[in-house]
C-alpha cells in the first residue's frame, strides 16, 4: 500500500508550509519511498482524527499510523533499514536530538516573530479565524504587533545561525558530505519561511544560503512544483 502523508496547507492545496510535515517529505526522499501528500487545513481535525490527535504530520504506512516527525523520522528508520540511513546510526540518531530541539525552540522562536502575519495571509478563509484568535492569544498580542519589528527580528536570526554557518564553512552537510535527518529538521524551518514569505533571510553568499540551495536542489519533482517564494 502507498504511504499516505498528511500535511497543512494554505489556501491553495499546493502551498504546504508546516516544518514539521517539510522535515518528514525530505526524509521521505531520502529514504527513497514513494508516498502521497494529502492536504489538511488547521481547522480539518476530523480528518486526522484516526491518529488520536489533532496535529500533522500524520504517515499511514499500511496498518501503523504514526504522528509528530520525530516519532515518523524513528519509524521511518526502524521500519525501513534497507533504505538510506536518516540517522548514520544510533549515535547519530542521539545527536540529532539536539537539532529537533534547537530547531523547535531557538529558531522557530525567532522565525515565527517574521512569519505570523503571512501565514494567516496565506490561509484558507476557514482557517483564519482559528489562527489569529490561537496565535493572539499565545503570544499576547495581534500579528501585527507581533511581526512589527522585522529588522530586529533579522538581526537576532542571523544571530543565531552562527554555529550553523560556522559548521557549514567547512562541511556541505550537517551530517558531512551527504544531509541526514539533523538537515532536514533546520531545512523545514527554512521550506516553513520559504513557503509564505517573500522576505529575504539570508545573504546569498552565507553559508548557510549555499546550503539551503544544495537541500533545494535535492527535492524531488513533486516537492519542487509546490508555491514557494524564491
Amino acid at each position: 500500500m502507498t504511504i499516505k502523508l498528511y500535511e497543512l496547507a494554505g489556501a491553495e492545496d499546493d502551498r504546504r508550509f508546516s516544518p514539521y510535515c517539510w522535515r518528514i517529505r525530505f526524509a521521505l526522499e531520502h529514504k527513497q519511498l514513494d508516498f502521497e501528500p494529502v492536504a489538511c487545513r488547521f481547522t480539518d481535525k476530523d480528518a486526522i482524527a484516526f491518529s488520536g490527535q489533532d496535529k500533522v504530520p500524520v504517515l499511514v504506512d499500511g496498518d501503523n499510523v504514526v504522528s509528530d516527525s520525530w516519532a515518523i523520522a524513528c519509524y521511518l528508520e526502524q521500519g525501513y533499514p534497507d533504505r538510506p540511513s536518516l540517522f548514520g546510526g544510533p549515535a547519530g540518531q542521539a545527536l540529532s536530538r539536539f537539532y529537533v530541539d534547537w530547531t523547535d525552540t531557538v529558531l522557530h522562536g525567532t522565525l515565527i516573530r517574521l512569519l505570523a502575519s503571512d501565514i494567516h495571509a496565506h490561509l484558507h478563509e476557514k482557517d483564519k479565524g482559528y489562527f489569529r484568535e490561537s496565535r493572539e492569544q499565545r503570544f499576547r498580542a495581534t500579528l501585527e504587533e507581533f511581526c512589527s519589528n522585522q529588522t530586529q527580528t533579522l538581526q537576532e536570526l542571523k544571530r543565531i545561525l552562527t554555529p550553523l554557518r560556522r559548521s557549514l564553512q567547512s562541511q556541505p552537510y550537517l551530517g558531512g558530505d551527504a544531509p541526514l535527518f539533523a538537515d532536514y529538521t533546520v531545512m523545514g524551518a527554512f521550506m516553513w519561511a520559504r513557503s509564505v514569505s517573500r522576505v529575504p533571510l539570508l545573504e546569498p553568499d552565507d553559508p548557510v544560503a549555499l546550503w539551503r540551495s544544495r537541500l533545494l536542489g535535492r527535492l524531488g519533482e513533486g516537492a519542487a512544483r509546490l508555491r514557494a517564494y524564491g
